[in-house]
């Protein structure tokens, strides 16, 4: 008995993997001094997520891939495209998305203010001319009104609306999950079996060196060499989406790019190459299909690519060698700890 509370002792004692960060339960939203909130500018932004004007045929809004019944993502292998187009990359939750440094799975948008126009006037997405955008919620009396009591004047601008949209965004909040009950000092609130998918998450599993914090992310970018979907390969549309976008960042070789270079079309640095950014982890029960390109339909298949030791050739990751147990208790932690209470959404009568 002695010599096993002596092993005990040391196996609690053993620090975290290098790297390993904290977790930290629920804290207050982080707002720029810019872009104050207030009740009236949310309410606002919330109409706009919702208006299809904000799209070029007037058929899609920004809840059309990031739909609140869906965990503000859509459920599909990659987002739904302006039409004879196609999209190339899976839409990432809005959940926590206040507490993002930086937006989009590459990473290219710094702040939700800015990062709300890029879908609009993206070719295969929203398709949307801003100038003539402003036009369209300018011609409207009860959107004036608002923009007006909001920002002080009627002038309606591309920049006021991304202003009001993300300060809607900076409320998709997961609260009182599990996991923010427990490191706040509720050791019951965590069943037995996600108790120990919890300490495999900050141990053996590795999990905690990218996804640690309040948003259990780590605002960085790794090439774990996920794989490409065939599928997506052979479809011309989105090798044209593919090839557009790296024409539009430049990349030389544009005409015969044949996957997704990731981070590196923003950053031209090798080390960037098919790296993308580490997702937060909070809803993710809610919000499949999983990886930059949907690639995994199931945490099953998440967890196992990771304990494989991530896809071939990369440096990022080694083998887990996770038990078949312990890939389970690892997967009821992520889909119980990490699932807050239901988001209430009361849908607002776009004008």
């Amino acid at each position: 008995m002695k010599r096993t509370a002596i092993l005990l002792l040391a196996m609690l004692s053993l620090p975290l993997a290098a790297g390993a960060g904290h977790l930290e339960p629920f804290k207050a939203v982080p707002v720029p001094e810019m872009n104050p909130q207030t009740p009236e500018k949310v309410e606002l932004g919330k109409k706009l997520f919702f208006d299809r004007r904000l799209s070029g045929d007037g058929t899609t809004n920004c809840g059309t891939c990031h739909d609140p019944e869906q965990g503000y993502s859509d459920g599909l292998e990659i987002s739904l495209n302006y039409p004879t187009t196609r999209n190339w990359r899976n839409s990432p939750t809005l959940y926590n998305v206040a507490f993002q440094k930086y937006l989009f799975h590459d990473g290219r948008s710094t702040s939700l203010e800015d990062q709300a126009l890029f879908p609009m006037m993206s070719a295969f997405e929203m398709n949307q001319n801003l100038d003539f955008m402003e036009e369209e919620i300018r011609a409207v009396p009860e959107y004036v009104a608002e923009f007006t009591a909001v920002f002080g004047d009627p002038d309606v601008t591309k920049e006021r609306i991304a202003m009001a949209i993300a300060a809607f965004e900076r409320t998709i909040i997961s609260r009182d999950a599990p996991l923010d009950r427990y490191l706040s000092g509720d050791k019951d609130a965590l069943s037995e079996s996600a108790a120990k998918g919890y300490e495999l998450f900050m141990g053996k599993g590795k999990c905690a060196e990218c996804h640690f914090g309040v948003n259990l992310d780590d605002d960085r970018f790794h090439a774990l060499q996920v794989p490409e979907n065939p599928e997506h390969l052979s479809d011309p549309r989105i090798a044209a989406t593919r090839r557009f976008v790296a024409k539009v960042y430049h990349f030389e070789e544009y005409r015969t790019l044949a996957e997704d270079p990731g981070r590196y079309l923003i950053t031209k640095e090798q080390k960037d190459w098919k790296a993308f950014r580490t997702p937060t982890l909070r809803e993710i029960a809610r919000t499949g299909p999983y990886m930059h390109n949907g690639i995994f339909a199931t945490l099953d298949e998440v967890i196992e690519f990771f304990n494989k030791g991530g896809g071939q050739g990369n440096t990022a990751l080694k083998s887990l060698q996770l038990t078949p147990e312990e890939k389970t208790q690892l997967k009821v932690f992520l889909e119980e700890a990490l699932t807050g209470a239901p988001l209430a959404m009361t849908y607002p009568k776009v004008p």
